[in-house]
Order: C-alpha cells, then structure tokens, then sequence
C-alpha cells in the first residue's frame, strides 16, 4: 500500500480537490515545491501557476491553476487556499491570451485611471495560467 496524504484544493468559490495523493507539486513564494506523506509543518504564500496532484491508484496527475493564496502542510495533509483556482480541465486559452493582452495594454498606455499594481498583477496570472496551459498539453 502507497504512503497517501489528504489533499485539499479551496478556493473563495468551491472546493476544488479533496483526495489522497502520493504527491504534490506547485509554486511556492520561494521556488518550485515537492509535498510528500510526513512533510514538515510548512506555512507559506503560493504564486500563480499550476499544482500537480499525483492521486493514489491513478496514473494521471490531477492539474488545478491556482492564481495565489496559501498553502498550509502539516504531516498527513496539504491544504491550498486558492485566491482562485480553475480546474485544469477548464482552463481556457482564448481568456487567458485575451487577459494577457488586456493587461499589457492597460501597462503600455499608463492611464491615470489604471492601477499599475492591479494590472502587473492579472498580466502575471494571466502568463502563469498559459504556462499552466502548456504544462498541462505536454503531460497529455
């Protein structure tokens, strides 16, 4: 039998995953980060991109963008608490690459009416949801 640990997916919206896995990978403020069973107590922001969940008895990865938010790790589970998170089965290309546009035209013009930060921020999710995108055809 697989050493497992409970994995929860939140967002403000749904949960999104609530499952045992063998693995978790996803984007921590620090760098790229590897979760498996008897983890250390962990507390630490998340950035936008994708999280990798390896499911036991599964042998396809479960995808989830997640744009931000928490991720709490304690010994026998993994808690993400997502500013938002999509499926990756529901992630969609044209949005994303509309998005993008968006926000670096809104960082190009520079209108006063803009706010600067708010814009850096969605063309960073909006970048980090297409790499997710990409990460998720390759696996395929």
């Amino acid at each position: 039998m697989a050493h497992t640990i409970h994995v929860d997916v939140v967002s403000a919206e749904e949960l999104i995953f609530s499952g045992e896995a063998e693995f978790v990978a996803l984007p921590g403020e620090a760098g790229e980060l590897g979760i498996y069973p008897k983890h250390t107590p962990l507390i630490t922001r998340i950035k936008p991109g994708a999280v990798r969940i390896k499911v036991a008895g599964q042998s396809e990865d479960v995808f989830v963008f997640v744009a931000g938010g928490l991720l709490e790790v304690q010994p026998d589970g993994v808690t993400v608490l997502a500013d938002t998170a999509i499926r990756g089965h529901d992630l969609d290309e044209a949005k994303a690459t509309e998005a993008k546009k968006l926000a670096e035209q809104a960082l190009v013009n520079r209108d006063s009416t803009i706010d600067y930060a708010q814009a850096q921020a969605e063309l960073a999710t909006a970048i980090a949801q297409l790499a997710a995108i990409n990460k998720l055809r390759q696996k395929r």
